[in-house]
């Protein structure tokens, strides 16, 4: 599939407008290192947007292949059951987007250097 590409960060959602702030500066870092990269947030539940909003919209602009990475640092039970069948969903939905899931960010290699470099100082 080819067309417009997007990346979508993943997170639980919070009650605490404060909490999305670290997983939008991801967001924007990226935009940063990336001028005209598409990336933005979709949280699970508390939180909007919600990851089939998200879709809809992308779709409505004409992305057809979106890339999900779950901004979580383990792979637990919403990692694991709730988004994979969130996007069994939205692929049923959307046949004409492909959709990538990654794993869980912080079990990536380079996240765990940066955690582990960073709680040493």
């Amino acid at each position: 599939m080819s067309g417009p590409r997007a990346i979508v960060l993943f997170a639980h959602g919070s009650r605490d407008p404060a909490w999305r702030a670290p997983i939008e500066a991801v967001a924007e870092r990226m935009r940063q290192i990336q001028a005209g990269a598409r990336v933005v947030c979709a949280y699970l539940e508390l939180t909007e947007p919600d990851l089939p909003s998200t879709v809809n919209q992308l779709f409505a602009e004409g992305v057809r292949a979106i890339t999900i990475w779950p901004m979580f640092l383990g792979t637990g039970r919403h990692a694991r059951e709730d988004l994979p069948r969130l996007v069994e969903e939205l692929r049923a939905q959307h046949p004409a987007v492909e959709f990538v899931l990654q794993p869980a960010i912080g079990e990536h290699p380079d996240v765990l250097e940066t955690m582990a470099r960073s709680a040493l100082g």
